[in-house]
């Protein structure tokens, strides 16, 4: 047999093993995201029939707001019955997220070293606190304000009769802009521990991350300042809480900063 012969027969015999781990994570990844759904379908369940009343919880802040005799219209057929299991279903997501973090963390934690194991399941737990912080701030304390303003400048003899599914757009639209600005410290400490930036660095930055997190709220939110600023203002909070946790929590990140000043100098 020559020699080229056998490092064919090689080739063909190593093969099966070359695949046989891509195939591997294939299924594992098939598993995980159908228990992934699973769960979010079993949270579905019972929440379906409490849709309704999901909806009504989740306008009261402008119901609440709205004159004496005035209420919310529908002006598609279907919306009052598919506005309410649509936002059934996104609260299912959002109340299965830790389920659905874990079979992601379940997947990739096998490739990541000790120390980065370490580091991830907190900042998955983490981010998924802030998310549901950045929800709860957006329904307990901007809807109040933003709806009163609204109303509060409707020209007279303007009937404010909000549409219920334009209400669930905007509303989820909100929930999604303060949950994710709520994510602030943890993409600041991924950033600075995959060495793309440090602490020092991003405090010198300062006055340009509030001049942007005041236009990204000027995209985010609607066309008015009350929005924008109570999306930017905490935002910037938790800009500084993060740099303080980077401080904290990634390990040589001081050295780093103490070493760049004494280039600099």
């Amino acid at each position: 047999m020559s020699e080229q012969e056998k490092q064919q027969g090689r080739a063909h015999a190593a093969q099966p093993d070359s695949e046989q781990p891509l195939v591997a994570h294939l299924i594992e990844l098939r598993d995980r995201v159908l228990r992934a759904l699973i769960g979010i379908a079993i949270v579905f369940v019972p929440l379906a029939f409490f849709a309704q009343d999901i909806y009504t919880f989740t306008a009261a802040p402008l119901m609440a707001l709205l004159p004496e005799g005035a209420s919310m219209i529908a002006t598609d057929v279907a919306s009052p019955f598919f506005a309410p299991f649509k936002l059934a279903a996104l609260a299912a997501l959002v109340i299965a997220l830790p389920w659905v973090l874990y079979q992601i963390w379940s997947f990739i934690a096998p490739g990541l070293y000790m120390q980065e194991q370490r580091l991830v399941l907190p900042l998955l737990a983490t981010s998924t606190a802030l998310f549901y912080c950045g929800m709860a701030f957006a329904y307990f304390a901007v809807f109040p304000v933003v709806f009163g303003f609204f109303i509060s400048v409707a020209p007279e003899g303007v009937a404010v009769m909000t549409d219920i599914s334009r209400y669930l757009s905007f509303a989820l639209g909100m929930f999604l802009a303060f949950g994710i600005a709520f994510e602030t410290p943890v993409a600041i400490v991924l950033m600075v521990w995959s060495g793309f930036t440090t602490p020092a660095s991003l405090a010198k930055k300062r006055p340009y991350v509030l001049v942007g997190l005041f236009v990204l709220g000027a995209f985010l939110t609607p066309p008015d300042i009350v929005s924008q600023t109570m999306l930017a203002v905490p935002a910037y909070l938790l800009f500084e809480i993060g740099i303080l946790a980077a401080r904290w929590f990634v390990p040589g990140s001081a050295d780093v900063d103490a070493q760049r000043d004494a280039d600099d100098a």
